[in-house]
C-alpha cells in the first residue's frame, strides 16, 4: 500500500486540472484494492453552497457509478468514511482546508467484504488526492485573480509600473507599455531611464527620488502628462504614474475663459446701462430738436451730425450687449416653414440611421417672424436630434412629428416623439447648463440651455411637456415681426389721442427730454424720480400710461410693477418699461415675465411713438384728459 500511495504522491505533483488529479485517483484506486473492485469512481462537489450537487469525474466498472447513487449521497451528507457490507461499498469524502470537494468511492465484487486496512488505504488515497484538488483550486483561483488583476489595470487610462530601488521596472500596465512603445511583455526587467524620452529623465527621476510627494508635469508633442510616484509598502519599490491630462487641461482653461466671458458680460451690463442713459438723452433732444419748425437751418447740418453720432455710439454699445448675449446680427423676417423644411432635410440621414421617421406639418397662412434662420435651425436641429435619440435609445424605432401651428399672434413649432419620455424630476432641470442624461463623453448638457437662450432672445419661449413611457413635446414659441418695433411712417402718438402719462426714471436728463417731447405731441405728462414718488402720484391721480425705468434706487421698475398689481391692477396693466439693461438674465425674465412692452434705451422718437399707440390702444378705460389736437 505504501509503494502505490508513494506513486500517486508522485503522478499528483504537477497535476493542476481537477479531471487530471480525479483520473490518477481512480487508477490508483483500482491498483490498490484490485482485483476486489466492480466499479469506482470520483466524484466532484459544486461550490459550498451546492454540495449536495454532484458530477462525475472519472469512473470506471458495469454498471458505471451514477453522479445521483445514494451511497455517495451518505458519504457527503455523513463528511466521512462510510463502509457498506450489502452490497459491499466503500466511501470517503475529499476534504482540505476545511472544504469538501468530492466523493471517493469503491463497489466491491459480490462475496466480498471490505477490511479496516481497505477502509485505511482509502482514507489515505483520499486524502492526498484532496489535497491535490485544493491546490488545483488554489492554482485556478490564482491565475484567475492575476487575469483579472491585470485586465483591470491594462483597463486603467493612465501608464503604471512598478519600479524597484535600482530603477528597474517589475510590472507594467498596456497604458505605459503603449506610451513608451514597447510591448508589454518586453518591460520587465528593463531600467525606465531605457524606456522614456531622456527629456522626461529629469521631472520622472525627481518624482521617484521623493514618492508621495506630488510630481510634476511634462509637455510632449503638443500633449501634457502629469507624472506622480507612490511608494509601496516595503518602501523598496514605487508606483510610477503617468497620465495625459492634456484635455482636462484644455477643458480648465476653457472653463476659465467662460468666468472671463462671464465677468465681462457682467461688466458690459453696468457700462450699457450707464452709457445707455446719457445716449437716450443725447438721441432723444436730436430727435426733438430735428422735428422743430423753427430750427434755423445753420443748425440743421450739426444736429444730424448729432443724431447720427448718437446713433453710432448706440450702435457700438448694441454689439458689446450682442457679444455678452451671443446673439447673431443676420435677423430678418423669415418664415418657419422653409427653416424647418431644411432642418429635416439636414436631419434625414442621420434618423434613417436611427430608424426614425420625421413627420413634418406646417399649417397654413402662419404669420412671419423676425429671427436668424441659422440659430433658429440650430435649435430646431438640437431639439430634433435629442428627440431621434431618446427613440433610438429604446432599441426601437419611432416618429418625430414636427408641426408649425399659429399661436396667439405668432407661430409655435411641437417636435412630438414617442420615445420613453422624461422623468419629473429631469423635466425641472432639463434647460440647466451643463445638465445631461447622456453617458459621459456623449454630451455636454449645453445644447437646451443654448437653445433656450437663442429662443429668449428672438422674444419667445421653450418648454417641455412629458410623462415617462408616453414620449415627449418641446414647444418653440416666436412672436410675429414687427412685434414692439417702430412703424416705419408712425403718425403722432395715439392716432392723435392725448393721454396723461407718467414718466419714472432717476435721470433728470432723461425726465426732462421725456416731457418736452410727450408735451410737444399735446400730452399731459408728470414725471417721477423714482418708484416711491411714482406709486403716490398714482395713488392720487388716474394715468393712462406709465413708462418706468427698470432700475432706479430706492423703489425700481419691477418693484413698482409688483406693488401696483397688488394695490392697482389697472394702472399695472399700464406699464410700459424702459431699460438699457436687456443683457442681464433676471431683467430679461422678468420683462418676459410681466408681459408688457418695453423700450430699449437708446430709443428714437419713431419708437416711443409706435409703443406708445400701442399701449394708448390697450389700455383699459382711459384717464380722463385734454381735448385731442
Amino acid at each position: 500500500m505504501l509503494e502505490e500511495l508513494t506513486r500517486f504522491g508522485r503522478a499528483l505533483t504537477g497535476s493542476v486540472r481537477r479531471e487530471t488529479v480525479a483520473q490518477c485517483t481512480l487508477e490508483s484506486l483500482e491498483r490498490l484494492l484490485a482485483p476486489r473492485v466492480q466499479a469506482a469512481c470520483v466524484a466532484l462537489s459544486g461550490p459550498a453552497d451546492m454540495e449536495s450537487r454532484l458530477a462525475i469525474a472519472a469512473a470506471s466498472g458495469d454498471p458505471t457509478p451514477a453522479a445521483d447513487d445514494e451511497f455517495l449521497h451518505e458519504v457527503l451528507s455523513g463528511q466521512r468514511t462510510v463502509r457498506r457490507v450489502t452490497p459491499p461499498a466503500l466511501g470517503a469524502p475529499l476534504i482540505a482546508a476545511g472544504h469538501t470537494m468530492g466523493i471517493v468511492a469503491v463497489w466491491g465484487k459480490s462475496g466480498i467484504a471490505w477490511t479496516d486496512a481497505d477502509e485505511a488505504a482509502l482514507a489515505a488515497l483520499a486524502g492526498q488526492a484532496a489535497i491535490a484538488l485544493q491546490n488545483s483550486r488554489l492554482i485556478t483561483l490564482l491565475g484567475s485573480g492575476k487575469q483579472e488583476w491585470e485586465q483591470m489595470v491594462d483597463a486603467i487610462g493612465p501608464g503604471i509600473c512598478i519600479v524597484d530601488a535600482s530603477g528597474t521596472v517589475r510590472r507594467a500596465n498596456r497604458s505605459f507599455a503603449n506610451l513608451v512603445g514597447w510591448p508589454v511583455t518586453a518591460l520587465h526587467g528593463r531600467p525606465w531611464l531605457m524606456l522614456l524620452p531622456p527629456a522626461w529623465a529629469e521631472p520622472v527621476g525627481r518624482a521617484l527620488a521623493r514618492p508621495g510627494t506630488g510630481g510634476g508635469e511634462i509637455r510632449a508633442d503638443r500633449r501634457i502628462f502629469s507624472v506622480t510616484a507612490h511608494p509601496i509598502s516595503d518602501h523598496t519599490s514605487s508606483v510610477l504614474l503617468i497620465e495625459d491630462i492634456t484635455d482636462t487641461r484644455r477643458l480648465q482653461e476653457q472653463l476659465i475663459q467662460s468666468e472671463k466671458l462671464s465677468a465681462i458680460g457682467q461688466l458690459i451690463a453696468g457700462v450699457a446701462h450707464e452709457l445707455n442713459n446719457p445716449l437716450a438723452s443725447v438721441l432723444g433732444f436730436a430727435d426733438y430738436l430735428a422735428e422743430s419748425a423753427a430750427l434755423p437751418e445753420t443748425l440743421v447740418e450739426p444736429l444730424r451730425i448729432i443724431q447720427q453720432e448718437a446713433q453710432r455710439a448706440a450702435t457700438i454699445v448694441r454689439n458689446l450687449l450682442s457679444f455678452a448675449r451671443r446673439q447673431e446680427q443676420d435677423r430678418r423676417r423669415l418664415a418657419v416653414g422653409p427653416v424647418l423644411q431644411r432642418t429635416v432635410a439636414l436631419l434625414n440621414n442621420q434618423l434613417i440611421g436611427l430608424k426614425v421617421e420625421p413627420l413634418l406639418v406646417v399649417e397654413p397662412n402662419l404669420p412671419e417672424i423676425e429671427g436668424s434662420p441659422n440659430q433658429l435651425q440650430q435649435v430646431f436641429l438640437n431639439v430634433i436630434n435629442n428627440a431621434a435619440q431618446a427613440i433610438a435609445a429604446t432599441g426601437r424605432g419611432g416618429t418625430v412629428v414636427i408641426r408649425a401651428r399659429p399661436w396667439l399672434d405668432g407661430v409655435a413649432v411641437d417636435v412630438i416623439d414617442d420615445g420613453p419620455g422624461i422623468a419629473d424630476d429631469i423635466q425641472e432641470r432639463i434647460f440647466e447648463p451643463f445638465f445631461t442624461t447622456k453617458a459621459e463623453g456623449e454630451g455636454t448638457g449645453l445644447g437646451l440651455s443654448i437653445c433656450q437662450g437663442i429662443i429668449r432672445e428672438h422674444g419667445g419661449r421653450i418648454s417641455v411637456k412629458s410623462q415617462p413611457g408616453y414620449g415627449a413635446t418641446f414647444t418653440v414659441e416666436l412672436p410675429p415681426a414687427g412685434a414692439g418695433e417702430p412703424a416705419a411712417d408712425a403718425t403722432s402718438a395715439g392716432e392723435g389721442r392725448t393721454a396723461r402719462v407718467l414718466v419714472v426714471d432717476d435721470e433728470p436728463h432723461i425726465l426732462y427730454y421725456m416731457r418736452a417731447t410727450l408735451e410737444s405731441w399735446g400730452h399731459r405728462v408728470d414725471t417721477a424720480a423714482d418708484g416711491h414718488d411714482a406709486l403716490a402720484r398714482v395713488r392720487a391721480a388716474q394715468y393712462d400710461v406709465i413708462i418706468s425705468d427698470v432700475r432706479m434706487p430706492n423703489l425700481g421698475g419691477r418693484e413698482l410693477f409688483e406693488r401696483l398689481r397688488q394695490e392697482l391692477p389697472a394702472m399695472a396693466e399700464r406699464m410700459v418699461f424702459a431699460t438699457g439693461d436687456t443683457v442681464r438674465d433676471d431683467t430679461m425674465e422678468f420683462l418676459e415675465r410681466s408681459g408688457r412692452p418695453f423700450l430699449h434705451k437708446p430709443f428714437k422718437l419713431a419708437e416711443l411713438r409706435s409703443t406708445l399707440s400701442g399701449a394708448l390702444a390697450r389700455a383699459p378705460d382711459a384717464a380722463p384728459g385734454p381735448p385731442s389736437v
